[in-house]
């Protein structure tokens, strides 16, 4: 089971918007049949595996096993994964392209996202995290962000060669409330 999907067709989507299914795909953190579901969720076992079929069709639950119960033949399924994500684009961009500057960071956040959730959980990765809060004068807004995109050109240019171990660096720098 992988720690993190990322969902980014309409499909996968669509079959989550249904609460029912969630908490059946909730119910698949271990592997189960249909009708322990049914009876932990307190529904029948058809309209348990109608969901479970739904959700193995587009990729969210596999069937790990098999079982014989009472002569008919019972499939164990399994969630793919402990988290899903969602691609924002699935939604697109709403409004007026003159919030270039807040979609950029949307589309960055959509980025990491995606490339988190194809690294191998398994494998211990060189990475860092930082976060942290800034306080700027209103008169000093715009020094402070060329200076913050100086420094991290200066980083770029240095490190930005086509040799060695590809790394993606983002920052993202946004008012943390009302600025006025």
């Amino acid at each position: 089971m992988r720690d993190v999907i990322y969902l980014d067709r309409m499909e996968q989507a669509e079959v989550l918007l249904k609460p029912q299914r969630v908490e059946v795909l909730r119910q698949l953190a271990a592997p189960r049949s249909c009708t322990e579901v049914a009876e932990v969720l307190e529904q029948t076992p058809q309209r348990v595996h109608y969901h479970v079929k739904q959700l193995v069709k587009v990729g969210l639950v596999d069937q790990v096993a098999e079982r014989k119960v009472r002569g008919v033949h019972e499939g164990l399924y399994q969630a793919v994964a402990r988290s899903y994500w969602l691609s924002p684009r699935l939604v697109g961009r709403i409004g007026a392209k003159d919030e270039l500057v807040l979609g950029h960071l949307v589309d960055l956040a959509e980025q990491v996202q995606a490339d988190i959730a194809e690294l191998d959980r398994d494998v211990e990765l060189p990475s860092v995290g930082v976060s942290g809060e800034i306080r700027v004068r209103p008169e000093e807004r715009q020094r402070f962000l060329a200076e913050l995109q100086t420094t991290l050109q200066d980083l770029f240019t240095r490190y930005g060669g086509a040799e060695g171990d590809a790394f993606r660096v983002a920052l993202a720098c946004y008012p943390k409330g009302d600025m006025r």
